[in-house]
């Protein structure tokens, strides 16, 4: 097999590890498939944290379901990826879209506008987003 299986450790060490951008997919209310690309973190309990407006096809989705898919990959060689099956919780909670938002955009952004990007996205039609995996599937190395 020219590729590993990560185990539950290596997979959420690469979750936190670099920083990528995860796709995520949710299914619209007519049954076709939706693929976004969001930022994420993944938070001590283990669940996979992120924000989207409610409006959004994704927002819409995830409260009509309660279900979505995540895949993160490292595009270069020699390749890995972890893709994620799991139950989504959503919140409006202010206090908890300003910590997220701005610990997101301190990720993603860097530490000097990491408030600037919790100021912008911790606002009312916003959504918090909790994954709880369900089924992982997490391969490294998949071209050596």
């Amino acid at each position: 097999m020219p590729y590993a299986r990560m185990d539950e450790a290596e997979w959420r060490a690469f979750l936190r590890s670099q920083v990528r951008p995860a796709v995520l997919a949710t299914t619209r209310k007519d049954g076709r498939p939706h693929a976004a690309p969001v930022w994420y973190d993944v938070d001590d309990d283990g669940t996979i944290v992120f924000t989207t407006g409610a409006t959004t096809v994704k927002g819409h989705a995830i409260r009509r379901t309660g279900r979505v898919a995540l895949c993160v990959q490292d595009d270069r060689p020699p390749f890995s990826f972890v893709a994620i099956e799991g139950d989504a919780t959503w919140s409006d909670d202010l206090e908890q879209l300003r910590y997220w938002a701005t610990r997101l955009g301190g990720r993603y952004m860097g530490a000097d506008r990491a408030e600037a990007f919790g100021a912008r996205n911790a606002v009312p039609g916003e959504l918090l987003i909790r994954v709880t995996p369900t089924h992982v599937v997490a391969e490294r190395d998949v071209a050596d």
